[in-house]
């Protein structure tokens, strides 16, 4: 009556997976999402520390947990999915799997399956944040620092989020106001996002680097227009949406670039 084993999954068949539970299973990605790391402007000291983390990593030597967090649009999940493929790149036999926020609870599971492989794998984990009521994040505490087995040594995990402590700020000032103990009803909210070590900001593009990043996104492709006319569209485009941000920069480029027929 017991549920079939898990099989195990073949990790040679790609550098890229999801997984998914009910059942669990790791599905291989064959294309990943991803744009070069060269086209991410504005980030330079995340990019430089996130790479030469990962680049730790992969040779077998210490490494933090890291925690992308910041900006809506500026590039957190792009340079994480870059960052792998640079590793790659240089050699790093490292492989990136996909975690989705509302499967926190089965992180062990996982765990359990990529602790039992030869491979290093980045655990990646998109848009973390967590509402007033959602209890996921006890899920991930004992993984990342602490509990009897702890973080295998071939993971390390990778989060990205808008907000630097995971949680809303009127949940914690709510926590602070009406607790007879202050610090210690926050101090369990709080604590899942210093179990980070590397803690990466992003912060909203200026003009400059906004025009920069449409540049180069148009010198790769291959796309010609002068600056002037890619100045005023660029700032009509960014005017319309009421914010500057690298996914701007990118749907403006998409635009452009479907208008003068290339495809990307």
């Amino acid at each position: 009556m017991a549920p079939t084993p898990v099989a195990s999954p073949d990790f040679e068949a790609a550098d890229a997976f999801v997984w998914h539970v009910n059942p669990d299973r790791l599905e291989p990605v064959e294309t990943v999402n991803r744009v070069d790391m060269k086209l991410l402007v504005g980030i330079d000291r995340a990019r430089d520390t996130l790479l030469q983390n990962t680049l730790q990593f992969a040779k077998g030597l210490p490494a933090n947990n890291a925690l992308l967090w910041g900006a809506r649009g500026m590039g957190k999940s792009s340079l994480v999915k870059a960052v792998h493929a640079e590793v790659r790149a240089q050699g790093g036999a490292v492989k990136i799997v996909e975690l989705h926020r509302e499967d926190l609870p089965s992180v062990g599971r996982l765990l359990n399956i990529l602790r039992a492989s030869d491979a290093w794998f980045i655990l990646f984990c998109d848009d973390l944040s967590f509402s007033h009521d959602d209890e996921h994040y006890k899920s991930l505490k004992a993984v990342l620092d602490g509990g009897i087995e702890g973080r295998p040594a071939n993971v390390i995990f990778y989060a990205t989020s808008n907000r630097r402590h995971l949680m809303p700020r009127d949940m914690i000032e709510n926590e602070r106001s009406s607790a007879i103990s202050p610090s210690e009803a926050t101090e369990e909210k709080v604590s899942l996002s210093d179990r980070f070590g590397l803690w990466l900001g992003f912060h909203p593009c200026g003009q400059d680097e906004y025009l920069a990043m449409i540049r180069g996104y148009c010198d790769a492709v291959g796309l010609q227009i002068d600056n002037a006319t890619l100045r005023a569209e660029a700032i009509e485009w960014q005017a319309t949406r009421g914010a500057r941000s690298g996914r701007v920069a990118w749907q403006f480029f998409t635009d452009l670039a479907g208008r003068h027929g290339i495809r990307l």
